[in-house]
C-alpha cells in the first residue's frame, strides 16, 4: 500500500491514545503534536528545539504507528544505546547498528529489519555495504530517515565526519530500489542551529518544502554565568569551591581533552571527591558503566569531554561547569542543556582566563590550537582536492588519499561537488566556490565577554531576534549584576 495512504488512516485520538499508552503523559507539549502530525503525513521537517524538550518522542511515535522501518541517524553510540534500551524496556521493536555491535548480532539485526520499526545507526554504518545492500531490498519498506543531532552535519573541525555530507543522496538512491510511488520523509532534529546552519541542513539533506518548527533555546530554569579566574591554580580552587557548596547534587564538569579529563579527575579524587574521567578513548563497557553509575547517583559528577551527555537522559542534573569553554556556541548550548531537564532550577558556570592571557595563557592557546587545527584540515583538503579524479568512488578515494573523504566533503560544502549517489561523486569544475571555508559555526568568544543578558545574546545568535527583544532572564550573572 502507498505509504501516504497509510498515514491518512491515523485519526488523532488513536495517536494520542498510543502516546499515553507508551509514555504515560496526559498530552503532548507544544509543538510535539504538530511535529508528530507532519511526520505521520509523510512531510519533510526541520525541528530546532531546546535540549530536554522531548524531541525523540516526536519521531519515535510516528515510526511506531506505521508499517515499515524508520532509520534514525545518530552521532554517538551512547545516544543510540540509551534510546534503544528505553524503547526495548517498553517492549517496542527497535535496534541499533554501530561499531560496538558484535558481528553475529549485526547479522541478526539485518535479517529481522522487516520486524523492526526503528533502526538507529551512525552515518558511517548506514553507508557500509552490508547495511546498504539490505536497506535497498525492494520488499523492505522504509518510511523515513531521521537525522538526530543534525548540527553535527554543519560542524567542521577535529570532530568533523565526512559521511554526513553524503546523506542527501540517501533518499533518492533508496527510492530507486523501492516499488513505484513509494515515499520517504526526512526530518532533521537539533537543539542548536543558527539561520545559516538551518540553511546548510536543508541544502545538504535536500529537504523538500520542509515543515519548520523553530523553538528558541531559552530555558527559564537554567541560570547562566561566566567567572574570570586569574591562574591555573585559581581555576582549580574555584571549581573545588563550587562543587563543595553543592555536595550531594548531581553535576557535570566539561573539559576539552582526554588528558584534561583524566588529570582533573585524579586531582579531585585526591581531594576526597568521588568522580571519574570520561572521554571517547575509553572502551565501550567502561563508558556504559560510568554512564550507569552517574545516572543512578553512585557518581555525583563526571569530568567529561564533549563525548558525554548527548541524549543521556538524567533529569535531575543541578549544575554544569565548563572548566574550559568549548570553541563553538552550539556545543555550549548543547552541554549546558544537560542541566535542569526536570524543570527545577539548575546552574551553568563557565570558568575563563582574563582576556589578555598574560597570567594564564591556557584558554587563548586552546582556542588558537583548535582554530588552527580546523584551518590546517581545510587547507590540506583544499590542496588535495586538486589531485582527486573528477569523478570516482568515495571508499577508493579514502584508501588512496589520506583525508580524501574530508577533501570530497569540503568540495561539496563549497558547491563544487555533486553526489550521484551516496558512494559516487562528480566534481563540477566550472563552478565558482561559494566561500573559501565552510560556515555555520558560531564561536563562543563574544558570548563569554558580552555585557547583555546571556540568554538574550544566545537567542539573537540563533536567529530569535524578536523573542530576544522581549527578554531579560533575571537569573544570569549579567542580569543579576
Amino acid at each position: 500500500m502507498h505509504p501516504v495512504q497509510q498515514h491518512q488512516q491515523h485519526d488523532w485520538e488513536t495517536v494520542r491514545a498510543k502516546f499515553q499508552q507508551i509514555w504515560g503523559y496526559p498530552d503532548f507539549r507544544p509543538p510535539q503534536g504538530e511535529i508528530v502530525r507532519s511526520l505521520l503525513n509523510g512531510q519533510d521537517a526541520l525541528v530546532v528545539m531546546p535540549t530536554g524538550g522531548g524531541k525523540s518522542i516526536c519521531f519515535q511515535l510516528p515510526a511506531l504507528m506505521q508499517q515499515g522501518l524508520t532509520l534514525v541517524v545518530s552521532p554517538l553510540v551512547a545516544l543510540m544505546e540509551n534510546q534503544v534500551q528505553e524503547l526495548r524496556s517498553r517492549h517496542l521493536p527497535a535496534a541499533s547498528l554501530h561499531s560496538e555491535v558484535p558481528a553475529f548480532q549485526r547479522r541478526q539485526t539485518l535479517q529481522r529489519l522487516d520486524r523492526l520499526r526503528l533502526l538507529y545507526l551512525s552515518p558511517e554504518t548506514l553507508l557500509t555495504s552490508a547495511v546498504w545492500e539490505r536497506l535497498c531490498h525492494p520488499a523492505l519498506q522504509i518510511n523515513g530517515l531521521i537525522l538526530d543531532e543534525a548540527h553535527c552535519l554543519v560542524q567542521w573541525g577535529d570532530t568533523f565526519r565526512p559521511a554526513y555530507r553524503r546523506l542527501g543522496a540517501v533518499r533518492p538512491a533508496l527510492l530507486q530500489h523501492k516499488p513505484a510511488g513509494s515515499r520517504m520523509a526526512i526530518a532533521a532534529f537539533t537543539a542548536t542551529a543558527d539561520p545559516q546552519a538551518q540553511q546548510t541542513i536543508r541544502q545538504v539533506l535536500q529537504l523538500q518544502h520542509p515543515q519548520q518548527f523553530l523553538i528558541n533555546p531559552y530555558r527559564d530554569n537554567l541560570a547562566l554565568s561566566v567567572k574570570t579566574v586569574w591562574t591555573p591554580r585559581g581555576r582549580r580552587q574555584a571549581l573545588r569551591r563550587f562543587i563543595r557548596e553543592r555536595t550531594g547534587k548531581a553535576g557535570l564538569v566539561y573539559v576539552r581533552t582526554r588528558r584534561d579529563s583524566e588529570e582533573l579527575a585524579a586531582w579531585l579524587t585526591q581531594q576526597g571527591h568521588r568522580t571519574i574521567g570520561y572521554h571517547a578513548g575509553l572502551g565501550p563497557q567502561e563508558r556504559r558503566q560510568i554512564e550507569a553509575d552517574w545516572i543512578d547517583g553512585r557518581l555525583p559528577f563526571v569530568i567529561c569531554t564533549s563525548a558525554f551527555g548527548m541524549g543521556i537522559n538524567k533529569p535531575d542534573v543541578r549544575w554544569v561547569i565548563h572548566f574550559h569553554a568549548p570553541t563553538l556556541l552550539s556545543e555550549y548550548v548543547q552541554e549546558v542543556g544537560r542541566g535542569g531537564r526536570d524543570g527545577q532550577l539548575a546552574e551553568a558556570l563557565t570558568l575563563i582566563s582574563e582576556r589578555t592571557g598574560l597570567l594564564d595563557p591556557e584558554d587563548k592557546q586552546r582556542q588558537t590550537f583548535f582554530r588552527d587545527r580546523q584551518t590546517v584540515l581545510i587547507r590540506k583538503a583544499q590542496r588535495l582536492a586538486h589531485q582527486l579524479p573528477k569523478s570516482g568512488e568515495v571508499n577508493q578515494i579514502a584508501r588512496e588519499f589520506k583525508d580524501g573523504a574530508i577533501a570530497l566533503s569540503l568540495l561539496h560544502s563549497l558547491g563544487q561537488l555533486h553526489w550521484r549517489d551516496p558512494f559516487h561523486y562528480t566534481i563540477c569544475s566550472g563552478k565558482a566556490a561559494k566561500t573559501s571555508t565552510p560556515s555555520g559555526n558560531l564561536t563562543i568568544e563574544p558570548y563569554l565577554h558580552t555585557t547583555d543578558c546571556r540568554w538574550q545574546y544566545l537567542m539573537r545568535a540563533f536567529g530569535f531576534e524578536k523573542e530576544a527583544k522581549a527578554l531579560r532572564c533575571g537569573t544570569c550573572d549579567r542580569c543579576q549584576s
